[in-house]
């Protein structure tokens, strides 16, 4: 099929921060699974057939939870977004785009990512990403404290870890939320270009493609979407913030 797509859902961590022996994507929100509020969400958008979940931690007990409805990519090492994402190759070797989203982000709606795929689609983008703009950091929009920055310069997107940012970066009001559409020919070879030792994390991180694709003058295209649908959870804190929140 042309421009065809593949989704896949990045779920191999634990956790550690949220002080629970379930995989992060298996921690219950609402009576749920996390991973299975997001799911909800990408099946109904009707664009793959079978998701793809990376997996890694507790893996078995993972593919059990979730079932046969999915293809499933084993990360064996946890070394950053960007491996995790290397290990679906071959899995999305017949795929001309690929979306990619984190397994903690449960609130996603089916309509934001459609729009994702049909802005990085009609753009001819080689790269489209998800922000969204906060008026502050207080209250519980403070969980985005820890997300990384977009920094628009000359026409580009740049996206830096919160890690490596300065202080007057991490004013910024914009910020990544993790969700992205790339096109794979050009993913595949240039994951392979990307060095752990670029950032403090020593992972290989997919918002490191966003420099290369600026160096080559590839096209790098967002969309907004309401913060609140794209909160993403790392500690028991943040669950809490979730579970009070009306989305």
């Amino acid at each position: 099929m042309k421009n065809k797509v593949r989704i896949v859902i990045l779920a191999a961590g634990k956790g550690t921060r949220m002080k629970n022996e379930l995989p992060k994507a298996l921690v219950s929100l609402r009576g749920k699974h996390m991973i299975k509020h997001l799911l909800e969400s990408v099946d109904k958008t009707a664009l793959d057939e079978r998701p793809i979940v990376v997996v890694g931690y507790k893996k078995e007990l993972m593919m059990k939870e979730l079932g046969n409805k999915y293809d499933y990519v084993i990360q064996k090492e946890i070394l950053g977004t960007g491996h995790a994402v290397m290990v679906t190759e071959q899995t999305c070797r017949d795929a001309e785009n690929i979306i990619v989203i984190s397994g903690d982000q449960p609130f996603i709606k089916s309509e934001s990512i459609k729009n994702l795929w049909e802005k990085h689609k009609n753009s001819d983008a080689t790269i489209t990403i998800t922000t969204t703009v906060l008026p502050d950091f207080d209250d519980w929009r403070k969980a985005f404290v820890t997300y990384g920055r977009i920094i628009r310069e000359n026409n580009k997107i740049i996206d830096k870890e919160i890690k490596d940012c300065t202080e007057e970066e991490l004013k910024i009001k914009e910020v990544n939320v993790s969700c992205y559409a790339f096109k794979t020919q050009w993913l595949w070879d240039k994951l392979k270009k990307l060095d752990k030792n670029s950032n403090s994390q020593k992972e290989y991180q997919l918002t490191d493609l966003w420099e290369i694709a600026g160096i080559e003058n590839k096209k790098i295209e967002s969309i907004q979407v309401d913060a609140m649908e794209t909160l993403g959870v790392n500690s028991k804190e943040e669950l809490e913030i979730l579970e009070k929140l009306v989305v």
